[in-house]
């Protein structure tokens, strides 16, 4: 069974131009401005899952390694904002490059640097409630998943059954 996360993406103004830029569209990994501040391994791993190299892309910070260490391609999260998940994704590729996600996300000067960054080989809009989740078991009424969360298997099973519909239609 993939591991499920969920991960607030369209809070702040910030946030939402980082959607924007690689959520609601592909962007080219191939060129060489982006391809040459990549690993050659993780460039050869983007490229075997994104063959048209082209993909949406996410990330997590420092303080997520640890956690960000283990997903793997496969795995799904739950983006989430405004009390919704916006979108339901499958992992392609995680890495772990600065320089890559400062290139794709151009923060403000100051602004925390996304370390972790992960391709999406699936991505599938959708206006799901949070009270959809809520009434999932061991979830909790007025969660507003403030943060990357990861889930446990029961509570991933259970996303993962509730968000089998969306799943099952063709991803954008």
């Amino acid at each position: 069974m993939p591991q499920v996360f969920i991960q607030p993406s369209y809070g702040k103004p910030w946030v939402r131009r980082y959607w924007a830029e690689t959520l609601d569209r592909t962007v080219p990994f191939r060129e060489p401005d982006r391809a040459g501040l990549l690993d050659p391994e993780d460039l050869a791993r983007l490229t075997a899952v994104h063959p048209s190299g082209r993909a949406r892309f996410w990330g997590a910070t420092a303080k997520h390694d640890r956690r960000m260490d283990t997903v793997v391609t496969g795995d799904v999260v739950l983006l989430t904002g405004r009390k919704r998940v916006l979108a339901v994704g499958e992992v392609g590729h995680g890495l772990r490059n600065p320089d890559f996600s400062r290139h794709l996300w151009r923060p403000d000067p100051g602004r925390c640097v996304w370390s972790n960054v992960y391709s999406l080989r699936a991505f599938w809009p959708t206006d799901l409630p949070y009270e959809e989740v809520w009434a999932l078991p061991g979830f909790n009424a007025g969660d507003n998943f403030m943060g990357l969360r990861f889930l446990g298997p029961d509570k991933s099973a259970a996303v993962l059954e509730l968000t089998a519909d969306v799943r099952a239609t063709p991803p954008e």
